[in-house]
């Protein structure tokens, strides 16, 4: 099994992406290059096959190709997203997963975003957020009921997406920001909180036998470390400043 990791390139209008948490702050296009090029080495480091797309470039939000969709092991799915100026992005990225996997889809009125889906083996942790509706999930949890998955629902209250709160580290347990969620639907998986000083350092990315992460979370690696956790870092702050984070910049999945 191969490791393949979709990457799409930053948008020169980066710096008009949508903001719901954070207040708006300068950021440094020429830096947010030399970091996403240092994001795909990194996931090349732990041998990934990085696929570079320059998509959607006249989306500011195009570089978060995490959330266009979610790829799991017999399909791939393509949301229908919260922000309705984003709903134009998964169509390219949908040409790009087609040579991996079959296609099926979440509609309007429906809503859903890729990081708000958090997978646990064969559980789907999906955020009930501002992006993703109760019909997003529950239009998800159909079609991924027919792979043999099923989808536990996850109120979403201080962040933008599930993902920014919670994911799951190689035992199975979830590391949290337990400040940003409802851990109460998570009562059947162990949980790591994040030190307090670090609340965005939750969001992690698995790949192969390595926990990727952002640099900005000293502390969050070093508790990860002592878990017994081969740990990757790259820096990410001109993406922290866009709701970003290192799940956001890519879609990562097995192929045989």
């Amino acid at each position: 099994m191969s490791i393949v990791a979709i990457t799409n390139a930053p948008s020169p209008a980066l710096e008009r992406c949508e903001l719901t948490h954070l207040e708006r702050t300068p950021i440094d296009y020429r830096v947010a290059l030399q970091q996403h090029r240092g994001y795909q080495e990194m996931l090349r480091a732990c041998g990934g096959e990085v696929v570079a797309l320059e998509a959607n470039r006249d989306h500011p939000d195009g570089v978060f190709i995490e959330d266009t969709a979610i790829v799991l092991d017999e399909v791939a799915v393509m949301m229908s997203m919260g922000a309705e100026s984003r709903r134009g992005e998964p169509a390219a990225i949908e040409a790009a997963l087609r040579k991996y996997r079959a296609i099926e889809r979440v509609s309007l009125p429906a809503t859903i975003d890729g990081g708000d889906v958090a997978r646990a083996g064969r559980t789907l942790l999906v955020g009930q957020s501002s992006r993703t509706n109760a019909a997003g999930a529950a239009e998800l949890a159909r079609i991924a009921a027919r792979y043999g998955y099923r989808v536990i629902t996850v109120p979403v209250t201080g962040c933008l997406h599930l993902k920014s709160a919670c994911t799951a580290l190689p035992d199975g347990r979830l590391l949290v920001n337990r400040e940003w969620i409802d851990v109460r639907p998570l009562a059947s998986f162990g949980t790591v909180d994040v030190p307090n000083d670090e609340p965005h350092a939750a969001d992690v990315a698995l790949v192969g036998e390595s926990v990727c992460m952002a640099a900005e979370h000293p502390r969050t690696r070093e508790l990860i470390e002592s878990l017994g956790f081969t740990v990757r870092t790259t820096p990410l702050s001109e993406f922290a400043k866009a709701e970003g984070a290192v799940t956001c910049l890519s879609l990562i999945f097995g192929v045989p």
